[in-house]
């Protein structure tokens, strides 16, 4: 017999280690997780400043959060934004956003669909058909898979 097959080095190391299936949450959320600033998002919309508003109600989304209250909120200020644009607005505010943008957008589309209220879906559908002219089917397929939601 070999000398190296009576070894027990190969024991010490933990393979649970390399699991990609093992989840260890060990970010701290609190501080840079919040979503956005709903404050400075209402004072742009009601200035008439648009295009702002969305560029700041997108700008921190909430994706390693476990925290349903801040989803629900940040949701709740993109959806405000969203409603407050003309649909002449949307197309050149969807195509102002790079390929993650639109996809984080498309991941808020999705969520006001969960949840339709007033009116919503109706503009969420103008909303998402701009958005895939931009981002196209890739778009819709990352969305639908990642495993970070908003």
């Amino acid at each position: 017999m070999a000398k190296n097959t009576l070894s027990s080095r190969f024991r010490k190391v933990d393979i649970d280690e390399y699991d990609e299936n093992k989840f260890v949450d060990d970010h701290d959320e609190a501080a840079d997780q919040q979503g956005p600033d709903a404050v400075e998002v209402d004072n742009l919309i009601r200035q008439g400043d648009m295009m702002t508003a969305f560029h700041i109600a997108l700008r921190n989304p909430p994706l390693n959060t476990k925290n349903p209250a801040v989803k629900e909120r940040a949701q709740a200020v993109v959806l405000r934004v969203l409603t407050s644009f003309r649909s002449s607005d949307i197309e050149p505010a969807v195509k102002s956003l790079d390929r993650n943008g639109v996809d984080l957008l498309m991941k808020y589309i999705y969520r006001g669909f969960e949840r339709p209220s007033d009116n919503s879906s109706a503009i969420l559908l103008q909303w998402h058909e701009k958005a895939f002219a931009v981002g196209g089917l890739g778009s819709i397929v990352r969305v639908l898979t990642a495993r970070k939601t908003v």
